[in-house]
């Protein structure tokens, strides 16, 4: 999982260009309109009556630009972007180290947000509605609680399972964004940029087939652009073209659909083992060698998403379309299994 390269979470190897490939600005981030047009108004709207921007939620799969669009939103108010995530804040003292360090204006984003401790948690409720810190000082019958103002600062969560979260968290965002998978001419666009950053040439052509294969996320497509061009250097190519950028990721094992060894691994232990399903997550990931929790919070929302795959009461399901990508006829149980979910 950790170097698998069609994966959306951040890799190590995304540390060196990722950065620089990032947009600053609303008026240069590609793809998401819904949710720019959102914030355009959010944003203006703070701006003319002096406030903070109301709290923010964007949820999504991994690598669709959450951090970036938090990014934007620090530079668009004037104030400075703290990161954090979930994880990381261990104790209610970490959470209350940073929000006091906060100014008008600033954006605290808490990466995973789902994944925050019910202490931690607690300690945001009155910081998010009133700016505000409720402390309790010692033990006992001699602790006292001690309140501390807050700056009017913008907590942005980010999350890839909003329904993990709990209600009262929830709730106090005042604006919930969803993050969608970009179509491929919004990835040729970004590949396009990114290659200028780069200093790599490219054609529209070879864009496109990158962004084919990408997964419908940003950061797979700029993580395929790099190794592409590694591929077209060695060759001795000035130019990324169609030709080049399919023989690259051909060698890389990511196939048309942008599918790795272990997507095709799935749908072929389905459709070959299973007779086309229904299997249950658990038997599958004993099958294949994958932890469950990868099966469904890595693998499956893409196969599920192009059609791939049908998840049902009764386990995983392949549809028409794996048989056809794998080059599997059907026979006629599952032909009319298959056509139940036509």
């Amino acid at each position: 999982m950790d170097d698998r390269i069609t994966a959306g979470d951040f890799i190590e190897e995304d540390i060196s260009s990722e950065f620089s490939l990032r947009p600053v600005r609303l008026s240069e981030y590609i793809g998401q309109e819904k949710v720019k047009d959102r914030l355009k108004v959010f944003i203006k709207a703070a701006k003319m009556r002096g406030e903070s921007l109301d709290h923010v939620l964007l949820h999504g799969p991994p690598g669709l630009g959450k951090t970036t669009l938090a990014n934007i939103i620090a530079r668009e108010m004037g104030g400075s972007l703290k990161v954090t995530s979930g994880p990381a804040i261990e104790r209610a003292g970490d959470l209350a180290a940073i929000m006091t360090s906060l100014k008008d204006n600033d954006v605290l984003f808490i990466d995973e947000i789902h994944r925050l401790s019910r202490t931690v948690e607690e300690i945001l409720y009155p910081a998010m509605e009133d700016y505000a810190l409720d402390i309790v000082i010692g033990k006992g019958a001699q602790s006292k609680s001690i309140r501390l103002d807050l700056s009017r600062f913008t907590l942005i969560g980010a999350t890839t399972r909003v329904g993990l979260l709990t209600s009262p968290l929830r709730d106090r965002f005042g604006v919930h964004l969803s993050m969608e998978y970009y179509t491929y001419d919004e990835l040729r666009e970004i590949i396009t940029r990114s290659a200028g950053i780069l200093n790599c040439r490219i054609t529209a052509e070879g864009a496109l087939a990158i962004a084919r294969r990408s997964r419908g996320t940003p950061r797979i497509a700029n993580r395929l652009l790099k190794r592409v061009r590694d591929y077209s250097t060695v060759l001795g190519r000035d130019t990324i073209d169609t030709e080049s950028a399919s023989k690259a990721l051909d060698m890389l094992d990511v196939d048309e659909e942008g599918f790795d060894r272990i997507d095709r691994k799935i749908l072929e232990a389905i459709v070959r083992n299973f007779g086309g399903g229904p299997v249950g997550a658990e038997t599958l990931s004993y099958f294949i060698g994958e932890e469950l929790d990868t099966i469904v919070d890595v693998y499956e929302p893409y196969l599920l998403q192009k059609g791939f795959l049908i998840r049902t009461p009764r386990g995983r399901c392949a549809t028409k379309r794996a048989y056809d990508h794998l080059g599997i006829k059907m026979d006629e149980k599952e032909e009319g299994q298959a056509s139940l979910f036509d």
